[in-house]
């Protein structure tokens, strides 16, 4: 089993990369696949903003105030990659759908453009706060950390429980079945679609991650070829 999240990106993005790991159905018929290749590039391109753009390093407190989405997971694997800990409290860097209304005890606020085809902020930034969808895309393809998390590295504290990166995948990750494809409700709690994929991903499978207004219906089960969830 892996024992950092960097090796289970270096995994995803060997071997069978081009399959599909991460199917995003949104509102309005919105569909974004995801092979292993492309969303180990997006989580590059977002350790690569992290570091170089907000000055993360290991330890850095990352809070995620976005909902079940695909960039909310290349958000969280980047964190991790990165060596920063997911925290649901007090933190360095805080994601948002929405505009800020200014710096909060002085973490960096980024916002979060969650449209398929946007590719800046479409509302109005708060002050200081910085357009991750204007940003990400001038960031390399490929991630070289300077100092690359190990197994007990901490690598989220959520709802009171500390986890290292080996326990996200062993602990924190919801069980899955060796090759499964998932479905997984977006609307459920963050962490919980958090957990959900990162079960999927270390046991070698893959997930379709829909919508609250997207209904699962035996078609849509059929056409992703769901096997749980």
């Amino acid at each position: 089993m892996d024992s950092t999240v960097s090796a289970l990106l270096h995994r995803l993005r060997s071997g069978n990369s081009s399959a599909p790991r991460l199917t995003w159905y949104g509102p309005d018929g919105e569909r974004v696949e995801l092979s292993g290749r492309v969303l180990d590039n997006w989580a590059a391109k977002s350790s690569n903003l992290l570091v170089e753009e907000l000055d993360a390093e290991p330890g850095t407190r990352f809070r995620l105030d976005l909902p079940g989405h695909w960039k909310s997971a290349v958000l969280a694997l980047a964190g991790w990659q990165a060596g920063g800990v997911l925290v649901d409290g007090e933190a360095d860097i805080v994601f948002s759908a929405e505009p800020s209304s200014g710096p909060a005890a002085g973490a960096a606020q980024v916002a979060v453009a969650l449209g398929a085809l946007d590719l800046s902020f479409t509302d109005t930034l708060g002050p200081g706060q910085l357009d991750y969808a204007a940003l990400v895309r001038q960031f390399a393809d490929s991630f070289d950390p300077f100092d690359e998390p190990s197994a007990d590295d901490g690598a989220a504290h959520l709802g009171g429980e500390a986890f290292s990166q080996a326990e996200l995948l062993e602990r924190f990750a919801a069980p899955s079945e060796p090759g499964a494809r998932v479905l997984i409700d977006a609307s459920r709690p963050l962490p919980e679609v958090l957990a959900a994929l990162l079960g999927a991903w270390a046991a070698d499978g893959s997930a379709v991650l829909r919508h609250g207004a997207v209904a699962d219906t035996p078609r849509l089960r059929e056409a992703e070829r769901i096997t749980a969830g």
